[in-house]
């Protein structure tokens, strides 16, 4: 009598390693995305030019580009223009640089001990709570009117922000990658500039792009007080003689400083961190 046995399970040869399908979002081409970053201020340009120049809005409220163009080259020619703007430019990169300097120190020792915590943290909390632009009138009074006051008034509206970001970096870097730098003998000076800013590197440079943004609004406040020099006296001259062509200017010239400033922080971006593009979720 023959006995039936189940079948055994039936071996197939492994299939050939394929390589995964990136499910990610692709990188888009240069050639476009420039374009694209560029298309909504122009749609906006030729919008302001098109009601400027059918008379939908009154060059006495908002003159048109041409006229503020106009202004330009007359600034431009006279050597005013690039004076005031080397001017403000001192002044916001003496002002980010004091305020990132104290924002990077106090945000690395908060993070990293308890006891800089308890000491730092609340100072900086109400520091962080207070408008800058309400201590104009007592940095007038403790400092005069000279250029002082104008970069300790930058450097006090950048210094939060850059702890902040600072702050929450280091207490985000991961406590395995911290015991593994330990065990290869990293301490003190060398841990904190050698693991653990490169690991809150991202969070820094965010604080940084803020940074420069706030030093805009420090540097405009700054320089309506006691100044020959600067994008904000010009704007006091054009308040002065009715010129809202000049005014627009300014306002344009404060939004090209602005994207200089976020231009160059993406580049230092791309050069500190190389490994963020393969990793990143676009």
């Amino acid at each position: 009598m023959s006995t039936i046995t189940a079948p055994g399970p039936v071996r197939t040869e492994p299939p050939g390693l394929v390589r995964p399908e990136y499910r990610g979002r692709g990188r888009r081409r240069r050639w476009s995305s420039i374009p694209l970053r560029f298309a909504v201020p122009l749609l906006l340009v030729g919008l302001w030019w098109t009601g400027s120049a059918t008379g939908a809005i009154s060059e006495q409220i908002l003159p048109g580009p041409p006229k503020v163009w106009n202004a330009f080259i007359e600034l431009f020619q006279t050597g005013q223009l690039v004076d005031f703007t080397l001017a403000s430019l001192q002044r916001a990169a003496a002002g980010v640089a004091l305020g990132v300097a104290f924002g990077l120190l106090f945000g690395v020792l908060s993070g990293l001990s308890a006891l800089g915590e308890e000491l730092i943290d609340a100072t900086m909390q109400i520091n962080r709570a207070i408008p800058f632009l309400a201590l104009v009138p007592l940095f007038i009074a403790w400092f005069g009117i000279d250029e002082t006051f104008k970069v300790l008034l930058i450097a006090v509206a950048t210094v939060a922000p850059m702890y902040a970001y600072t702050y929450l970096g280091v207490r985000n870097v991961d406590r395995k990658m911290l015991e593994a730098a330990r065990s290869f003998g990293l301490r003190g000076p060398r841990l904190v500039f050698g693991t653990i800013l490169p690991s809150a590197l991202p969070a820094v440079l965010m604080a940084l792009r803020i940074c420069l943004s706030i030093s805009v609004t420090g540097l405009i406040a700054a320089e309506q007080v006691g100044t020959r020099e600067g994008i904000g006296y010009l704007v006091s001259l054009a308040q002065e003689y009715n010129r809202t062509d000049y005014m627009v200017l300014c306002v344009v010239l404060y939004a090209v400083l602005g994207l200089v400033f976020d231009g160059a922080v993406r580049v230092l971006e791309r050069f500190a961190m190389p490994w963020r593009a393969g990793v990143a979720a676009r």
